[in-house]
């Protein structure tokens, strides 16, 4: 077998909060005079996760924090092989918080940009919103997002709970796409088929998050494959999160074995206590996957992306290297 690190990967789904380091996050919160207490490790449901969660986000109060963020998820993503990443963070949300509707994200912009001349990784940034929130502020998503594009920002999407519907802000992502903003939205990962046919249908999802219950629906299967729409699973955070029983009964394999585009991603790795390499080793183990197997799903999330052709090239052909290694 060889060494998953190596292996050039594109990673497509993963919140840049829920990537800080522990030790970074406790510094960070004493100097803001707050305290975070140890992940639990599972969570009974979406809801205990994003209460938990919501603890790491307010701890993060000046730009350097932000920037710190950003800068060493980049030299963590470096070194596990991860060579392009689109990394999602709640711009208007902590822009809101704080009072500085911009300062947020151009810390983590700065703080990317100062790892990819670190560390060789390309990242770009696609800002989400919360289905519980307001559509203000999700037109403010937009706005910051076209003022950004430039800078590094390629899309927006929603997130949280999916019983939430997708409908009031129909018109957000009407006018994102015709300006030419990239959509991904988090569907079918603890809602149903419907859910992702809403994000396909007035989200206009060009990729879906997660996405592991569309094999409850024949006919949604079918379009997604003939309009190749990836999906981008995370199966330690379904686990954690309580959406699969175990990572052997996760839906992955079956996802793939019906000719779905199945990008593997981490989602929340500090969090669940995971990463991108240890996704890659814990699909292999769970469902025998060869190394031939482990560059397809490493392929699926390049083509994936929203990269430029040619850092897409580039890292397609790192992956016939590694397997020719």
């Amino acid at each position: 077998m060889r060494d998953i690190a190596q292996l050039p990967k594109a990673h497509l789904h993963v919140h840049l909060e829920s990537t800080v380091r522990w030790r970074t996050a406790q510094e960070i919160a004493d100097a803001n005079g707050l305290t975070i207490p140890d992940p639990p490790g599972s969570f009974d449901g979406f809801r205990s996760f994003a209460d938990y969660n919501s603890r790491v986000r307010e701890s993060l109060c000046r730009p350097e924090d932000f920037r710190r963020i950003a800068l060493e998820f980049c030299e963590d993503e470096a070194a596990q092989g991860t060579r392009y990443a689109e990394v999602t963070f709640t711009a208007a949300s902590h822009g809101d918080r704080l009072g500085s509707p911009e300062m947020p994200l151009e810390a983590v912009l700065d703080g990317l940009a100062e790892g990819r001349a670190a560390y060789g990784i390309e990242c770009r940034v696609i800002l989400d919103h919360s289905r519980r929130r307001s559509v203000d502020r999700a037109w403010r998503t937009l706005k910051l997002a076209t003022r950004y594009t430039s800078a590094g920002v390629v899309g927006i999407g929603l997130a949280g709970e999916e019983s939430y519907p997708l409908a009031p802000f129909a018109e957000v992502f009407d006018t994102a796409r015709d300006e030419g903003v990239r959509l991904v939205h988090h569907a079918g990962e603890e809602g149903g088929p419907e859910s992702v046919r809403e994000a396909l249908v007035l989200g206009h999802a060009e990729r879906i998050g997660h996405g592991i219950t569309v094999l409850d629906d024949d006919g949604l299967v079918a379009e997604l494959c003939e309009r190749a729409i990836p999906l981008e699973v995370c199966p330690t955070s379904n686990v954690a999160l309580g959406l699969a029983p175990s990572l052997d009964d996760h839906p992955l394999h079956r996802l793939r074995a019906a000719g779905l585009t199945v990008t593997l991603n981490t989602d929340i790795p500090s969090i669940v206590g995971t990463s991108l390499v240890e996704e890659y080793a814990r699909v292999r183990d769970a469902f025998g996957y060869d190394d031939e197997a482990l560059a397809e799903l490493a392929r699926a999330g390049i083509d994936a992306s929203f990269a430029p052709d040619a850092t897409k090239e580039r890292l397609r052909r790192g992956v016939d290297a590694w397997l020719a290694s």
